[in-house]
């Protein structure tokens, strides 16, 4: 985890460190019902520069941001390298909602979303999970807990616990990047089938 500060960028190892099993992803009926209405366009890896200045932007909530031109240009260079991925969410044309972060073996380890419109963020997080699910991943780093991710199936892991546990993940090499786009797109309608409600 990486932060900056007037010194320069630093690690920040978290004593508890909030993850979501990908088998254990919860998804409220209402939320599925909004992914099935189809009201966004879903895109991965179309355009990570919006998506990190987006994640920068100040909002009411958070007023400052971790995020400088050294960071990005850096999480640019991982994009360009394929190991840094999005998943964008439009409408009308318009980027509303999006994540982005970094793949190492079979863990995905998100950095920052955001959302502009109602459900964005959360509709990025159901297709991210799916598509997840789909290439073989086991684990998604959510860094925190928060309210809204609990309630999404994330558990807060200790020091001593986590590292094991991502250990064992990321020493399995999987593909986010093959061009799966149709098929992540039936296997999310599965997935919102499947997932626990």
């Amino acid at each position: 985890l990486v932060r900056n500060s007037s010194r320069g960028l630093f690690w920040l190892e978290p004593e508890m460190r909030g993850v979501l099993p990908l088998a254990d992803f919860h998804i409220s009926k209402r939320l599925a019902r909004t992914v099935r209405q189809d009201r966004f366009e879903i895109r991965v890896d179309h355009d990570f520069d919006a998506v990190i200045e987006a994640c920068a932007e100040s909002t009411a909530i958070r007023k400052k941001t971790w995020i400088n031109r050294r960071i990005r240009r850096l999480y640019g260079e991982l994009f360009d390298l394929g190991h840094c991925h999005t998943v964008e969410v439009y409408r009308d044309g318009r980027l509303v909602g999006g994540l982005y972060g970094v793949t190492l073996g079979a863990a995905f380890f998100g950095e920052s979303m955001f959302s502009r419109v109602t459900d964005a963020s959360k509709v990025a997080l159901v297709h991210l999970v799916a598509r997840l699910n789909y290439g073989g991943f086991k684990l998604l780093d959510a860094q925190f807990v928060n309210p809204h991710l609990e309630r999404l199936g994330a558990i807060q892991l200790g020091k001593d616990n986590s590292e094991p546990f991502l250990g064992r993940d990321m020493g399995h090499s999987r593909n986010y990047s093959e061009d799966v786009a149709a098929i992540v797109d039936d296997e999310t309608k599965k997935f919102l089938a499947t997932a626990h409600q």
